[in-house]
């Protein structure tokens, strides 16, 4: 019988628009998070950690999320961080 793991399949199709596929693949090669992507064929990551997800999940982000919405996450992580007790 084999391990679980091994049963467990880790790769992904991102659903990224076509112009976004490139900047997402080198952020994700950036990351050293396993991505390939052939000639009119989607982008393909392979998740090996949970905190391969988060980042994925996060760059993701990053394109689809407004200039308004980005700005809110930035001052809202500097609020907490840089807060006086």
């Amino acid at each position: 019988m084999k391990p679980l793991s091994s049963e467990i399949e880790n790769n992904f199709v991102l659903g990224v628009e076509w112009v976004d596929r490139w900047q997402v693949y080198q952020r994700l090669k950036e990351l050293d998070i396993p991505c390939w992507c052939e000639t009119n064929q989607p982008l393909c990551v392979e998740i090996n950690h949970p905190l391969a997800i988060i980042q994925v999940w996060s760059v993701i982000q990053q394109l689809r999320a407004s200039r308004q919405d980005l700005i809110w996450g930035l001052e809202q992580s500097w609020k907490s961080r840089y807060r006086k007790f």
